[in-house]
Formats: C-alpha cells, structure tokens, sequence
C-alpha cells in the first residue's frame, strides 16, 4: 500500500493527501530515499580502529487511541474530514499530533475506501521524523487490518502522512466481520518519533594499555622452586624438598588428611615417601603446583601408582591415558599388571582389547611367560574376560543382535 501524505521534502505539492510515488511500488518508499545495502570487511580480520564514532538515533515511542461512536452515521462526503483531539507523547512534548480520516475517500479513486492519516498539528523545529502504524481494534480489543510505514518520513507542521486506501468502507461495515462493534470504530495508531541524534567519540586503549601476560602458573611454580615461605619438607633418599603445606592440602585429600590429624609428618612438617624415587615424586609435585602434565613418555607407570596413592584423579587419568597409547607386543602383559594393581580400569580394557586383536604376537612374546608364571590369578582373571569377548551375540526381546560390552571382571 502506498504512503501519501502532503510533506515537502519528497517532491509532493501541498494539498493534504498527496500521493507518495516510490521505488518499491509494493511497499510505498518514493525514488531518492537511501537504500539499505550491508557491507563487510573482505579480509575477513578483526579490526580494532584507534578512533571511533557512535552516533545514536534516540527514538521516543508512544501510541494514541481513537474511538468514533455511531460510526455508520458519518453522512460527510468524499473529501470531507473527521479529526481527533491533539495528543502528544508527554507533558513536555512540545509536539502535537492528531489523527484525521476522510470516511467517504479523499478523492474519486479513493471514494470506496476510509482514508487514514497522522497530521503534525504543532512543532517547535522546522521538521521531525517519524514511523507510525494503524490498526483498527476488533470486538476482542485486537489489532487487524495493520499498515504500517516502511521508514521515518518527514513531518513539518500542518502536514500529514498516511494511507489514502486504508480500508474498504463495504468491508468496514460488514457487520459479520466486527470492526465496528456497537458502531464503535476504534483507530489504534503507533508512533516512534526521531527525537535527537548524538555522537559520541572515542578511542582504542588497546594500542595504549597492554595487558601482561597471565603468570599465575609460573608464579606458583616460582614457589616449589624457591623455599620461601615454605613450612613442610617431602623428604625422599636423604633429600628435602621445600614445601607448602596449603598447597598440597588442598590439591591431594591425602596430604589434607595427613596435616589435619595429629600424625608424625603433621608434627615434624616432613613428609617421607620412599616408595617413589626422586624424579617421580618431583614430577608430582610439579603437577600438584602447576597442574601441568609431567613427563609421562618416560615415567607413566611410576606417575599412575603415585597419583593414586595420594588421590590425585587427573593425574591418574593422564598417566592411564599415556600408558593406553602406548600399548605393544612388549609392554602389555606389563601394562595389564599396572593397571589391575592400581585400579585403571580403562587401562585394563585396553589391555584386553590389544591381546584380543595380537593374540598370537603376544604369547609368542617372552613377557608373556614372565606374565605367565609370576601372575596365575591375573591370567586366569585375562582368559575369562577374553571368553566373554568370544560369546556368541546375545539376541535381544526386538530381534536384533548385540555384542557383549567389553569390561574387565575381577
């Protein structure tokens, strides 16, 4: 539907009504008006300007309602005007807007139709922008036959925008489709107005203010190495090793249960472990201070039993997860060991998964007599679980078929 109004800045003349030609002759816009085109940055980067612009376009929004009582008796003819009271959108708006509709068309072309228009009554500027909608309010107070403007036209004083064809008369009056209940008709109008527009300038900090990088890591690391502020020593073959009590409570539930009782190494600060050497209880302790995975390739076995001793769980996973990617011909009857010593489950299934698929390579391997002789149980516990990958499908309540889930049974 077309916009008309009687603006100026559109190449219109002055009498009220006037229709406004458009580049879309399907929504209304006239040729002239800017077209809305997206741009974007072609190399694809984020780009950091060192100074910018923000122009923001303040937009106040109200509405207004209009009800016309024994509508059906309106007798004015084409071209005549009913006019609503003056509303603004507050006490200290100094804008005044009424709503007028010519019942009968405005013109010849429009005879059949209401004509419904927005009119700027009284202005303090020389001009104004501004979007609306119409809408009439059924029966149920809702909102049908809506036309809206499809941008912020320009409004001067004594001149009106809006829609020549709103709606035909013989539609309107239809009893049947209630637009006019009680012979009520009931205009619903939205404006959003174009108040002010404000820029605001600044600038980039990024080229000003660089922010370091982050050295909580290298800073707590700083204090394993250092026995500054330590208050406990892991003493390991003759050997001290500085630490922080706080540190290793609150990363092992181990050491925190150690140093909340009233045990030897509470009493002395001097925790002794000799089932570990040296390296490997550094590597812990590393761990323990930065949560960085130490050298694994070298000392995963050591690492997996020592994190489990003192209930370090990631710690553990990481040394179970270095040890599954390294499983050989060589080293599985050994990796098997571990991981039923120390509770991998993961391990062990893996295990079982590798000895499955290279059967033959692994017996034929001298570990596996070594595996054979020194560990009975755990070969019996190895020929079971192998079993059960071997059973036949199980056939289900549907028909179908499953294999048996591989899991280690102790």
């Amino acid at each position: 539907m077309d916009v008309d109004g009687g603006g100026q800045d559109d190449v219109v003349s002055d009498g009220p009504g006037q229709q406004l030609q458009n580049h879309n002759q399907a929504n209304g816009i006239r040729p002239g008006s800017p077209s809305s085109s997206g741009g974007s940055n072609s190399s694809g980067g984020s780009i950091i300007a060192e100074n910018w612009c923000n122009t923001q376009v303040k937009v106040i929004k109200f509405n207004y309602m209009w009800t016309i009582d024994n509508f059906s008796f309106c007798r004015e003819e084409m071209g005549e005007v009913l006019k609503s009271s003056s509303f603004s959108a507050g006490t200290n708006d100094k804008l005044e807007w009424c709503l007028r509709i010519n019942p009968k068309g405005l013109d010849e072309e429009s005879k059949d139709y209401l004509s419904l228009y927005l009119l700027l009554v009284q202005c303090s500027k020389s001009e104004v922008r501004a979007k609306f909608k119409f809408s009439i309010l059924n029966e149920k107070r809702e909102e049908t036959k809506a036309m809206e403007s499809q941008r912020a036209y320009r409004f001067v004083k004594g001149k009106d925008w809006g829609f020549k064809k709103f709606i035909r008369r013989d539609f309107l009056l239809e009893e049947s489709n209630g637009l006019l209940p009680d012979d009520k008709l009931t205009i619903f109008c939205e404006i959003s107005v174009v108040c002010e527009t404000v820029n605001i300038n600044g600038f980039s900090t990024t080229a000003k203010v660089k922010i370091p990088s982050p050295k909580l890591t290298e800073d707590i690391s700083n204090m394993l190495e250092s026995s500054q502020f330590s208050d406990c020593f892991i003493r390991v073959d003759d050997v001290n090793i500085s630490a922080h009590k706080v540190i290793l409570a609150s990363r092992s539930p181990v050491f925190q249960a150690m140093f909340n009782h009233k045990v030897r190494e509470s009493q002395s600060n001097i925790v002794e472990i000799k089932d570990f050497h040296i390296d490997v209880v550094r590597e812990m302790l590393k761990y323990i201070y930065t949560d960085i995975s130490p050298n694994l390739e070298k000392m995963a076995g050591e690492i997996l039993a020592i994190a489990e001793k003192y209930n370090l769980d990631r710690l553990k996973v990481m040394a179970e997860q270095s040890l599954c990617n390294s499983l050989s011909v060589e080293n599985v009857c050994e990796y098997f060991v571990i991981g039923e010593m120390y509770s991998a489950e993961a391990l062990k299934t893996n295990c079982l998964e590798f000895i499955n698929m290279n059967a033959m390579d692994v017996m034929n391997n001298e570990n596996w007599i070594d595996f054979v002789v020194n560990h009975p149980l755990l070969l019996e516990r190895l020929y079971r679980n192998l079993v059960q990958l071997h059973r036949p499908p199980i056939i289900n309540g549907s028909g179908s078929r499953k294999r048996p889930k591989i899991s280690y049974s102790p």
